[in-house]
């Protein structure tokens, strides 16, 4: 590969490191062509971009990005395949699922929410981690549960004030 390669490559993966949010380093070494295609597959329909990349140029492209990777440098060793996600646990959760019928991928190392997770033991922390979105679902249904009971308590309310001044107004009829 010539010089001018090499630097374009560089540049390009550095522009897609800053790019994308998370980024997940993992080992997809010995999948046959199917099973390598079904994983391709499982990422583009999640919005995750799945590329193989040599180590040597990774490690360039993570130099001239904003983001401090140098915490996975020492997982850049053999094949590497890495999946890019604005979501942060989606990778997880794929990796984990392809995992229940396949050997691989590996996890090698993974940069999430400002932070670096290193080793396949990390997993299931990973997957465990909340999205976004998922925060901001959990906080709209924390604020929304009091504002239901205080209208659940006002229509209960205002059912038992109409059986009273209802009751009270068949007396004084009588």
């Amino acid at each position: 590969m010539k010089r001018e390669e090499k630097i374009t490559i560089i540049d390009s993966l550095a522009e897609t490191l800053d790019k994308y949010s998370h980024l997940y380093l993992t080992d997809t070494a010995q999948l046959n062509a199917a099973d390598t295609s079904a994983l391709r597959r499982k990422c583009f329909e999640s919005e995750i971009q799945m590329i193989v990349v040599k180590n040597t140029l990774l490690k360039r492209a993570m130099d001239k990005s904003d983001k401090d990777f140098k915490e996975l440098y020492g997982v850049l060793k053999g094949s590497t395949s890495i999946m890019f996600s604005n979501t942060g646990n989606i990778p997880a959760k794929i990796i984990k699922e392809f995992r229940s019928k396949h050997d691989k991928p590996v996890l090698k190392g993974a940069f999430v929410e400002e932070s670096v997770y290193l080793g396949d033991d990390m997993l299931d922390t990973l997957v465990a981690i909340k999205s976004k979105d998922e925060l901001l679902g959990d906080i709209i249904a924390l604020l929304q549960s009091p504002v239901k009971n205080v209208l659940s308590a006002l229509q209960t309310g205002s059912s038992t004030i109409h059986g009273v001044l209802e009751t009270l107004s068949n007396r004084e009829n009588n």
